[in-house]
């Protein structure tokens, strides 16, 4: 039986934009297709009691530092150079996290991965904004009407509150979170780890 390998995000997280620079080289290395499961990162934090590091780190003397330095390391391992910090970070992505449930549907879940990510973190846009939304996906010749207007149906809606809840019950306290069949691994700093139980469970 093939492992199943999921990654488990959220637009609004810098980190899963990492992760998912990264990916496609783990994919090719090994041969092995991960799963992207849209999830609702505020309803998880909600859920867990978590916080963004943003806030869990404020007032603690060295680690914001500290954190930056290691997400400077990670940006020069793996040669990520189109990162820009979002101006209106932090982001509301409901809607384009709700996007993703109806292009994965569609057959053009990659496309509008790919598209959103380098909307929220490479060319810095609002992506709460449903007009900023709508624009971008015409931009890339993605059915932008339809995928916006699939946001406000009740099954696209359901779906992620279910994807989010799922995964918190399965262990996720943030994002991005990995599942290798039932192996739980939290942020990019533990894709090597990933890699590695994927090779262990072959």
């Amino acid at each position: 039986m093939p492992i199943k390998v999921e990654f488990h995000f959220d637009f609004g997280s810098p980190n899963s934009y990492y992760c998912h620079q990264v990916i496609p080289s783990i994919e090719k290395r090994i041969g092995v297709k991960f799963e992207y499961v849209p999830i609702l990162l505020g309803g998880v934090f909600k859920a867990t009691n978590n916080k963004s590091p943003m806030e869990a780190f404020a007032g603690i003397k060295n680690k914001s530092e500290y954190n930056s330095l290691e997400t400077a390391r990670f940006i020069e391992k793996y040669n990520i150079d189109k990162f820009v910090m979002n101006p209106n970070f932090p982001v509301n992505t409901l809607y384009i996290m709700r996007g993703v449930i109806y292009a994965q549907k569609s057959g053009i879940g990659t496309e509008y991965i790919n598209a959103m990510y380098q909307c929220m973190w490479e060319k810095g846009l609002n992506m709460a904004d449903p007009a900023v939304i709508q624009q971008a996906l015409a931009d890339v010749d993605l059915p932008a009407e339809e995928i916006v207007a699939a946001t406000a149906e009740p099954e696209i809606k359901q779906t992620l509150i279910d994807n989010t809840m799922s995964t918190v019950e399965r262990g996720t306290f943030g994002s991005p979170t990995f599942f290798v069949g039932d192996e739980i691994f939290f942020g990019k700093d533990r894709l090597k780890d990933v890699e590695e139980e994927i090779l262990a469970q072959s």
